[in-house]
């Protein structure tokens, strides 16, 4: 995907801001896949997240909206309270739901002290550990309806990076490639590691390439800057030039490093060239 035209895409999810659904998105840039898209979605959703942040966790938001949870809950004003609550702030659904969680046990189990992250957490993931009923239901219904974030959303990417990495382990044997997997390599002591090591290199598009890293994901610019800085350079000091695979496209303007040793593409190279490809 050229820079300018995920630039139009993004201007477009901020114009928006919440007055969109990912339908509208997909109606839109309908010559990319629905997968390209929603990765978008989801990588500028946390991006505004993270913004907006602070100023939804001081003590004073909190309270505030636990307060009017309580008040709406009583009354029914609105069929589901944090989803409504949620819409109302711009925060993700699971996170409102952490926050009304979060302060709903402190002030009924943990005496006004904070309540331990790892509580929370194993409610949010598993409602029937919460007392309350109704507020377990509402916590499901917000989970049920974040596509972003929260243990549903959790376990959806979870599932599709094992299924990538999967696919590309499957189509390494189908070529007769011999590799070692993340679980060898951290077994063997290193702490940062690519997907695959390959352990006879290959050539892909006149690239030598000794690993393979699979990202279920679109490379944008900004957390593509941060996996080269926290991985993809760490796989390159210790094990040599390799290949990262974004599942789900990425922006060309940042494959720019292939001479250096780091290439990009969107799919399993389909020309490799083998040592068995001189014998």
């Amino acid at each position: 995907m050229k820079l300018s035209v995920y630039n139009d895409i993004v201007k477009y999810l901020n114009s928006r801001d919440n007055g969109y659904s990912l339908d509208d998105i997909y109606t839109k840039f309908s010559e990319f896949s629905q997968k390209t898209l929603a990765s978008i979605y989801s990588q500028e959703y946390q991006k505004k997240m993270k913004r907006i942040h602070s100023r939804h966790h001081v003590s004073e938001k909190m309270d505030e909206y636990y307060y009017r949870y309580c008040e709406e809950s009583q009354h029914r004003t609105h069929q589901h309270v944090i989803l409504h609550l949620a819409r109302m702030t711009g925060l993700a659904p699971s996170l409102m739901a952490r926050i009304i969680l979060e302060r709903h046990l402190m002030y009924t189990k943990y005496n006004g002290q904070a309540v331990p992250k790892s509580v929370v957490t194993q409610m949010l993931k598993d409602t029937s550990q919460i007392e309350d009923p109704l507020l377990a239901l509402e916590i499901d219904m917000c989970s049920t309806a974040d596509c972003v974030y929260g243990p549903i959303a959790d376990t959806i990417k979870l599932s599709l990076g094992h299924e990538k990495e999967d696919f590309l382990k499957k189509k390494l044997d189908e070529l007769g490639l011999p590799y070692q997997g993340e679980d060898q390599l951290r077994a063997k002591g290193y702490d940062k590691t690519p997907d695959t090591i390959l352990q006879v290199p290959i050539a892909v598009d006149g690239c030598v390439v000794n690993w393979i890293e699979s990202k279920a994901l679109f490379g944008d610019p900004t957390n593509h800057a941060a996996y080269l800085k926290d991985q993809f350079w760490s796989y390159w000091n210790r094990f040599g030039a390799g290949l990262v695979i974004y599942w789900f496209g990425f922006v060309e303007d940042l494959d720019v490093h292939r001479e250096k040793g780091i290439m990009l593409m969107d799919r399993f190279p389909e020309d490799i060239v083998t040592i068995t490809t001189f014998t």
